[in-house]
């Protein structure tokens, strides 16, 4: 089962705020959170508002819906910075001219997920389809190869001519 949190529209460009996700990728949740405590670029705080967003919204599911999930074996499964829409700026210039910039804004998603529960699914799909391949179809009749043609020895080659 997986956990999202999205946080748009944030002032940062994508890239400074990829710096920042790319600490806690894979990471415990716990350990992930630490780390952004002690972070000092200017997004952290809102990534670990982000964080903990998620780890609430897991809180949230495993009660209403009575799933059977341990938060404490939660991990950032995925953390992603998108491009959000660019504020066109203008800035004066000498001589009565302008400079036109761009202010960066960023979309940024967390998905956490069961350390275990990945390893269960993928072994069941596994172990499902080994059954199945080793299983012929009932239905299924077996089909021979097409007879390979003979060709004659040039016979007919040396006649025609």
């Amino acid at each position: 089962m997986e956990f999202k949190a999205k946080a748009r529209f944030t002032r940062v460009s994508p890239q400074k705020a990829r710096l920042v996700l790319d600490l806690i990728k894979g990471r415990r949740v716990e350990e992930a959170l630490t780390t952004l405590t002690f972070t000092k670029k200017r997004i952290a705080p809102d990534i670990f508002q982000l964080l903990r967003s998620a780890v609430e919204n897991a809180n949230y599911l495993i009660q209403e819906k009575g799933l059977d999930v341990d938060v404490d074996r939660l991990f950032v499964k995925s953390a992603i910075a998108n491009d959000g829409p660019r504020m066109k700026r203008i800035r004066p210039a000498p001589m009565g001219r302008a400079f036109r910039y761009q202010r960066r804004i960023s979309h940024m998603e967390i998905v956490l997920a069961e350390k275990g529960a990945q390893n269960k699914q993928s072994l069941a799909t596994v172990v499902g389809e080994e059954e199945e391949a080793s299983a012929p179809a009932k239905g299924a009749a077996k089909k021979k190869a097409p007879a390979a043609k003979k060709k004659s020895a040039g016979k007919s080659k040396a006649a025609a001519r």
